[in-house]
Protein backbone atom coordinates (compact mmCIF):
# COMPACT_ATOMS: atom_id res chain seq x y z
CA UNK A 1 0.00 0.00 0.00
CA UNK A 2 1.37 3.37 -1.06
CA UNK A 3 1.52 6.02 1.67
CA UNK A 4 1.60 9.50 0.20
CA UNK A 5 0.86 13.16 0.75
CA UNK A 6 -0.40 15.94 -1.48
CA UNK A 7 1.79 18.96 -2.02
CA UNK A 8 -1.22 21.24 -2.18
CA UNK A 9 -1.05 25.05 -2.38
CA UNK A 10 2.43 25.04 -3.91
CA UNK A 11 1.96 25.21 -7.68
CA UNK A 12 -1.82 25.58 -7.50
CA UNK A 13 -2.94 28.16 -4.94
CA UNK A 14 -5.91 27.85 -2.60
CA UNK A 15 -6.76 31.02 -0.73
CA UNK A 16 -7.82 29.29 2.49
CA UNK A 17 -4.39 27.66 2.69
CA UNK A 18 -2.35 30.86 2.13
CA UNK A 19 -4.64 33.88 2.50
CA UNK A 20 -1.72 36.32 2.63
CA UNK A 21 -0.91 35.60 -1.01
CA UNK A 22 -4.20 37.29 -1.93
CA UNK A 23 -3.46 40.53 -0.08
CA UNK A 24 -4.28 43.64 -2.05
CA UNK A 25 -7.08 41.93 -3.99
CA UNK A 26 -10.63 40.81 -3.37
CA UNK A 27 -10.02 37.65 -5.38
CA UNK A 28 -11.31 34.32 -4.06
CA UNK A 29 -9.53 32.19 -6.64
CA UNK A 30 -6.29 32.08 -8.59
CA UNK A 31 -7.85 33.44 -11.76
CA UNK A 32 -8.95 36.59 -9.94
CA UNK A 33 -5.56 36.97 -8.31
CA UNK A 34 -3.75 36.79 -11.63
CA UNK A 35 -6.05 39.35 -13.23
CA UNK A 36 -6.00 41.84 -10.36
CA UNK A 37 -2.29 42.10 -9.60
CA UNK A 38 0.17 43.96 -11.82
CA UNK A 39 2.32 41.50 -13.81
CA UNK A 40 5.56 42.35 -12.03
CA UNK A 41 3.95 42.12 -8.59
CA UNK A 42 2.28 38.85 -9.54
CA UNK A 43 5.50 37.31 -10.82
CA UNK A 44 7.43 38.25 -7.70
CA UNK A 45 4.70 36.99 -5.39
CA UNK A 46 4.68 33.63 -7.15
CA UNK A 47 8.46 33.42 -7.22
CA UNK A 48 8.74 34.07 -3.50
CA UNK A 49 6.00 31.59 -2.63
CA UNK A 50 7.15 28.76 -4.87
CA UNK A 51 10.79 29.15 -3.86
CA UNK A 52 10.11 28.97 -0.13
CA UNK A 53 6.88 27.03 0.48
CA UNK A 54 8.53 23.71 -0.37
CA UNK A 55 12.23 22.92 -0.65
CA UNK A 56 14.36 19.81 -0.81
CA UNK A 57 14.32 19.74 2.98
CA UNK A 58 10.60 18.92 2.86
CA UNK A 59 11.21 15.96 0.58
CA UNK A 60 13.91 14.70 2.92
CA UNK A 61 11.54 15.07 5.87
CA UNK A 62 8.76 13.20 4.11
CA UNK A 63 11.07 10.32 3.25
CA UNK A 64 12.26 10.19 6.86
CA UNK A 65 8.64 9.94 8.02
CA UNK A 66 8.05 6.90 5.83
CA UNK A 67 6.11 8.69 3.11
CA UNK A 68 6.63 6.93 -0.21
CA UNK A 69 5.03 9.22 -2.79
CA UNK A 70 3.88 12.78 -3.41
CA UNK A 71 0.89 13.89 -5.44
CA UNK A 72 1.69 17.29 -6.96
CA UNK A 73 -1.24 19.43 -8.15
CA UNK A 74 -0.23 21.43 -11.24
CA UNK A 75 -2.15 24.13 -13.14
CA UNK A 76 -2.94 24.07 -16.84
CA UNK A 77 -0.56 27.03 -17.15
CA UNK A 78 2.34 24.89 -15.89
CA UNK A 79 4.37 25.56 -19.07
CA UNK A 80 3.76 29.32 -18.90
CA UNK A 81 1.67 29.47 -22.05
CA UNK A 82 -1.62 30.73 -20.62
CA UNK A 83 -1.42 34.41 -19.66
CA UNK A 84 -1.82 36.06 -17.22
CA UNK A 85 -0.98 32.93 -15.22
CA UNK A 86 2.63 32.36 -14.19
CA UNK A 87 4.19 29.09 -15.31
CA UNK A 88 5.91 26.73 -12.89
CA UNK A 89 7.56 23.96 -14.87
CA UNK A 90 10.99 24.73 -13.37
CA UNK A 91 9.61 24.00 -9.90
CA UNK A 92 8.07 20.73 -11.06
CA UNK A 93 11.49 19.82 -12.45
CA UNK A 94 13.00 20.53 -9.04
CA UNK A 95 10.36 18.37 -7.36
CA UNK A 96 11.29 15.44 -9.58
CA UNK A 97 14.97 15.88 -8.79
CA UNK A 98 14.30 16.12 -5.05
CA UNK A 99 11.99 13.12 -5.13
CA UNK A 100 14.58 11.03 -6.93
CA UNK A 101 17.28 12.09 -4.48
CA UNK A 102 15.19 10.92 -1.53
CA UNK A 103 13.54 7.83 -3.00
CA UNK A 104 10.03 9.25 -3.42
CA UNK A 105 7.60 8.56 -6.26
CA UNK A 106 5.77 11.41 -8.01
CA UNK A 107 2.18 11.56 -9.23
CA UNK A 108 1.48 14.59 -11.40
CA UNK A 109 -2.10 15.74 -10.84
CA UNK A 110 -3.64 18.11 -13.39
CA UNK A 111 -5.61 20.20 -10.93
CA UNK A 112 -7.02 22.97 -13.13
CA UNK A 113 -8.21 23.35 -16.72
CA UNK A 114 -9.35 26.39 -18.74
CA UNK A 115 -12.98 27.12 -17.96
CA UNK A 116 -12.80 24.85 -14.89
CA UNK A 117 -14.08 21.33 -14.40
CA UNK A 118 -15.83 21.87 -11.07
CA UNK A 119 -16.42 25.49 -10.02
CA UNK A 120 -14.37 24.99 -6.86
CA UNK A 121 -11.84 27.53 -5.65
CA UNK A 122 -9.23 24.77 -5.97
CA UNK A 123 -10.03 24.61 -9.69
CA UNK A 124 -8.87 28.20 -9.94
CA UNK A 125 -12.21 29.65 -11.06
CA UNK A 126 -15.07 29.81 -8.59
CA UNK A 127 -18.60 29.11 -9.76
CA UNK A 128 -17.62 28.30 -13.35
CA UNK A 129 -17.70 24.86 -14.99
CA UNK A 130 -17.50 25.18 -18.76
CA UNK A 131 -14.28 23.42 -19.82
CA UNK A 132 -16.05 20.38 -21.20
CA UNK A 133 -18.17 22.59 -23.47
CA UNK A 134 -15.13 23.84 -25.44
CA UNK A 135 -13.51 21.36 -27.89
CA UNK A 136 -10.48 23.67 -28.13
CA UNK A 137 -9.98 23.66 -24.36
CA UNK A 138 -10.40 19.88 -24.19
CA UNK A 139 -7.76 19.48 -26.89
CA UNK A 140 -5.45 21.86 -25.02
CA UNK A 141 -5.66 19.60 -21.98
CA UNK A 142 -5.03 16.41 -23.97
CA UNK A 143 -1.97 18.03 -25.54
CA UNK A 144 -0.80 19.21 -22.12
CA UNK A 145 -1.02 15.67 -20.74
CA UNK A 146 1.11 14.47 -23.64
CA UNK A 147 3.69 17.19 -23.02
CA UNK A 148 3.96 16.46 -19.31
CA UNK A 149 4.27 12.74 -19.95
CA UNK A 150 6.95 13.26 -22.58
CA UNK A 151 8.93 15.59 -20.33
CA UNK A 152 9.21 13.10 -17.47
CA UNK A 153 9.07 9.81 -19.36
CA UNK A 154 11.86 7.57 -18.13
CA UNK A 155 12.56 9.71 -15.05
CA UNK A 156 13.23 7.46 -12.07
CA UNK A 157 10.69 9.33 -9.89
CA UNK A 158 7.87 9.44 -12.47
CA UNK A 159 5.30 6.98 -11.21
CA UNK A 160 1.86 8.29 -12.23
CA UNK A 161 -0.11 11.03 -13.94
CA UNK A 162 -3.69 11.95 -13.02
CA UNK A 163 -5.50 13.24 -16.07
CA UNK A 164 -7.99 15.54 -14.30
CA UNK A 165 -8.74 16.45 -10.70
CA UNK A 166 -12.33 16.34 -9.44
CA UNK A 167 -14.59 16.80 -12.48
CA UNK A 168 -17.85 17.50 -10.71
CA UNK A 169 -20.96 15.35 -10.82
CA UNK A 170 -24.54 16.55 -11.02
CA UNK A 171 -25.20 15.17 -7.53
CA UNK A 172 -22.44 17.26 -5.96
CA UNK A 173 -23.08 20.33 -8.13
CA UNK A 174 -26.67 20.41 -6.86
CA UNK A 175 -26.10 18.96 -3.38
CA UNK A 176 -23.41 21.47 -2.46
CA UNK A 177 -25.08 24.27 -4.45
CA UNK A 178 -21.77 25.13 -6.11
CA UNK A 179 -22.89 28.38 -7.84
CA UNK A 180 -23.85 29.85 -4.45
CA UNK A 181 -21.21 28.18 -2.29
CA UNK A 182 -18.48 29.41 -4.68
CA UNK A 183 -20.00 32.49 -6.36
CA UNK A 184 -18.44 33.48 -9.66
CA UNK A 185 -16.74 36.88 -9.84
CA UNK A 186 -17.89 37.21 -13.45
CA UNK A 187 -21.48 36.06 -14.09
CA UNK A 188 -20.87 36.18 -17.83
CA UNK A 189 -18.01 33.70 -17.52
CA UNK A 190 -20.25 31.46 -15.43
CA UNK A 191 -23.11 31.44 -17.95
CA UNK A 192 -24.13 27.93 -19.04
CA UNK A 193 -21.96 26.33 -16.37
CA UNK A 194 -23.05 22.82 -15.53
CA UNK A 195 -21.72 19.57 -14.00
CA UNK A 196 -19.47 17.45 -16.18
CA UNK A 197 -21.62 14.81 -17.92
CA UNK A 198 -20.66 11.17 -17.41
CA UNK A 199 -20.73 10.44 -21.15
CA UNK A 200 -18.29 13.26 -21.80
CA UNK A 201 -16.03 12.09 -19.00
CA UNK A 202 -15.89 8.54 -20.36
CA UNK A 203 -14.91 9.83 -23.79
CA UNK A 204 -12.29 12.15 -22.34
CA UNK A 205 -10.80 9.35 -20.24
CA UNK A 206 -10.52 7.08 -23.27
CA UNK A 207 -8.83 9.85 -25.26
CA UNK A 208 -6.47 10.76 -22.42
CA UNK A 209 -5.47 7.13 -21.90
CA UNK A 210 -4.78 6.66 -25.61
CA UNK A 211 -2.75 9.87 -25.90
CA UNK A 212 -0.65 9.20 -22.80
CA UNK A 213 -0.05 5.56 -23.68
CA UNK A 214 1.25 6.62 -27.09
CA UNK A 215 3.97 8.57 -25.27
CA UNK A 216 4.70 6.28 -22.32
CA UNK A 217 3.78 2.60 -22.20
CA UNK A 218 4.70 2.19 -18.53
CA UNK A 219 3.49 5.15 -16.48
CA UNK A 220 0.49 4.54 -14.20
CA UNK A 221 -2.51 6.55 -15.42
CA UNK A 222 -4.93 7.79 -12.77
CA UNK A 223 -8.60 8.70 -13.28
CA UNK A 224 -10.67 10.56 -10.71
CA UNK A 225 -14.10 9.07 -10.13
CA UNK A 226 -15.77 12.43 -10.72
CA UNK A 227 -17.68 12.02 -7.44
CA UNK A 228 -19.56 9.12 -8.98
CA UNK A 229 -17.59 6.12 -7.75
CA UNK A 230 -20.42 3.63 -8.14
CA UNK A 231 -20.99 4.51 -11.82
CA UNK A 232 -17.75 3.14 -13.25
CA UNK A 233 -18.27 -0.59 -12.86
CA UNK A 234 -16.10 -2.42 -15.39
CA UNK A 235 -15.69 0.59 -17.69
CA UNK A 236 -11.89 0.65 -17.47
CA UNK A 237 -11.49 -3.10 -17.90
CA UNK A 238 -13.91 -3.18 -20.81
CA UNK A 239 -12.00 -0.30 -22.44
CA UNK A 240 -8.80 -2.33 -22.24
CA UNK A 241 -7.00 -0.03 -19.81
CA UNK A 242 -3.86 -1.41 -18.18
CA UNK A 243 -1.73 -0.08 -15.33
CA UNK A 244 -4.33 2.39 -14.15
CA UNK A 245 -5.85 3.52 -10.85
CA UNK A 246 -9.29 4.91 -10.06
CA UNK A 247 -8.95 7.80 -7.62
CA UNK A 248 -11.60 8.78 -5.12
CA UNK A 249 -11.52 11.70 -2.68
CA UNK A 250 -13.24 11.14 0.65
CA UNK A 251 -13.70 14.10 2.98
CA UNK A 252 -15.46 13.94 6.32
CA UNK A 253 -16.64 17.53 6.23
CA UNK A 254 -18.95 16.72 3.31
CA UNK A 255 -20.98 14.73 5.83
CA UNK A 256 -21.57 17.91 7.81
CA UNK A 257 -22.42 19.93 4.73
CA UNK A 258 -25.02 17.42 3.59
CA UNK A 259 -26.43 16.21 6.93
CA UNK A 260 -25.72 18.93 9.48
CA UNK A 261 -24.39 16.28 11.88
CA UNK A 262 -21.20 17.41 13.61
CA UNK A 263 -19.86 15.08 16.27
CA UNK A 264 -17.26 12.35 16.58
CA UNK A 265 -19.76 9.51 16.69
CA UNK A 266 -21.39 10.78 13.52
CA UNK A 267 -18.10 11.00 11.66
CA UNK A 268 -17.07 7.52 12.71
CA UNK A 269 -20.46 6.16 11.70
CA UNK A 270 -20.16 7.95 8.34
CA UNK A 271 -16.82 6.25 7.64
CA UNK A 272 -18.31 2.88 8.54
CA UNK A 273 -21.54 3.21 6.58
CA UNK A 274 -20.41 5.27 3.58
CA UNK A 275 -16.67 5.12 2.90
CA UNK A 276 -16.04 1.45 3.62
CA UNK A 277 -18.96 -0.06 1.63
CA UNK A 278 -18.32 2.25 -1.33
CA UNK A 279 -14.65 1.30 -1.52
CA UNK A 280 -15.37 -2.39 -1.07
CA UNK A 281 -17.87 -2.40 -3.94
CA UNK A 282 -15.70 -0.35 -6.31
CA UNK A 283 -12.58 -2.42 -5.61
CA UNK A 284 -14.29 -5.42 -7.21
CA UNK A 285 -13.97 -3.63 -10.55
CA UNK A 286 -10.88 -1.39 -10.44
CA UNK A 287 -7.71 -0.85 -8.41
CA UNK A 288 -8.42 2.13 -6.17
CA UNK A 289 -6.47 4.89 -4.53
CA UNK A 290 -7.71 7.52 -2.08
CA UNK A 291 -6.04 10.53 -3.62
CA UNK A 292 -7.26 13.04 -1.03
CA UNK A 293 -8.42 12.72 2.57
CA UNK A 294 -7.72 14.53 5.81
CA UNK A 295 -8.54 14.83 9.48
CA UNK A 296 -10.53 18.00 8.97
CA UNK A 297 -14.09 18.10 10.20
CA UNK A 298 -16.30 21.09 10.88
CA UNK A 299 -16.33 20.41 14.61
CA UNK A 300 -15.85 23.90 15.99
CA UNK A 301 -16.06 22.74 19.61
CA UNK A 302 -12.87 20.69 19.40
CA UNK A 303 -10.68 23.72 18.68
CA UNK A 304 -11.31 24.99 22.20
CA UNK A 305 -10.00 21.79 23.77
CA UNK A 306 -6.46 20.99 24.86
CA UNK A 307 -3.82 19.78 22.45
CA UNK A 308 -4.05 16.28 23.96
CA UNK A 309 -7.81 16.21 23.49
CA UNK A 310 -7.50 17.31 19.87
CA UNK A 311 -4.82 14.71 19.25
CA UNK A 312 -6.99 11.91 20.67
CA UNK A 313 -9.94 13.13 18.57
CA UNK A 314 -7.88 13.12 15.39
CA UNK A 315 -6.31 9.78 16.24
CA UNK A 316 -9.74 8.16 16.28
CA UNK A 317 -10.72 9.79 13.01
CA UNK A 318 -7.41 8.83 11.39
CA UNK A 319 -7.60 5.21 12.55
CA UNK A 320 -11.15 4.82 11.26
CA UNK A 321 -10.23 6.14 7.82
CA UNK A 322 -6.96 4.21 7.55
CA UNK A 323 -8.90 1.05 8.30
CA UNK A 324 -11.36 1.87 5.52
CA UNK A 325 -8.50 2.45 3.06
CA UNK A 326 -7.08 -1.08 3.62
CA UNK A 327 -8.77 -2.45 0.51
CA UNK A 328 -7.14 0.17 -1.74
CA UNK A 329 -3.74 0.45 -3.38
CA UNK A 330 -2.85 3.39 -1.13
CA UNK A 331 -3.63 6.93 -0.07
CA UNK A 332 -2.47 10.55 -0.34
CA UNK A 333 -3.12 12.79 2.66
CA UNK A 334 -4.35 16.37 2.08
CA UNK A 335 -2.20 18.18 2.63
CA UNK A 336 1.42 18.21 3.69
CA UNK A 337 1.52 21.87 4.66
CA UNK A 338 -0.81 24.74 5.50
CA UNK A 339 0.43 28.31 5.61
CA UNK A 340 -1.76 29.30 8.54
CA UNK A 341 -1.08 29.73 12.23
CA UNK A 342 -2.84 27.74 14.92
CA UNK A 343 -5.17 24.74 14.65
CA UNK A 344 -8.24 26.60 13.41
CA UNK A 345 -9.22 28.68 10.44
CA UNK A 346 -12.71 30.16 10.01
CA UNK A 347 -14.11 27.83 12.65
CA UNK A 348 -12.76 24.64 11.10
CA UNK A 349 -10.40 22.35 12.96
CA UNK A 350 -7.38 21.31 10.93
CA UNK A 351 -5.37 18.30 11.98
CA UNK A 352 -3.74 18.26 8.58
CA UNK A 353 -0.49 20.15 8.92
CA UNK A 354 2.84 18.44 9.45
CA UNK A 355 3.65 21.35 11.77
CA UNK A 356 0.88 20.18 14.13
CA UNK A 357 2.56 16.81 14.46
CA UNK A 358 -0.13 14.52 13.09
CA UNK A 359 1.53 13.39 9.88
CA UNK A 360 4.18 11.16 11.51
CA UNK A 361 1.42 9.26 13.34
CA UNK A 362 -0.19 8.16 10.09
Amino acid sequence: MIKGVNLGNWLVLEKWMSPDLFDGTDAEDETGLCHQLAPDVLAERYRTHRSTYLTERDFAQLAALGIEAVRIPVPYAVFGDAEPFVGCIEYLDKAFAWAAAHGLKVMIDLHTVPGSQNGFDNGGLCGVCRWHRSPADVEFVLDLLERLTARYRGHSAFWAIEVLNEPISEELWVGLDIPNRYPAADPVAAAESEPVPSDFLRTFYRDAYRRIRAVDADVTIVFHDGFRLAEWGDFFRDAGFENYLLDTHLYLMVHTWLSGEDDLAGYLRYVDTEFTPALTAAAEHSPLIVGEWCLNTSAEAIVTESADTRRAYHRQIADAQLSAWQGTQGWFFWSYKLQVSGPALDGWDFGTSAALGYLPAL
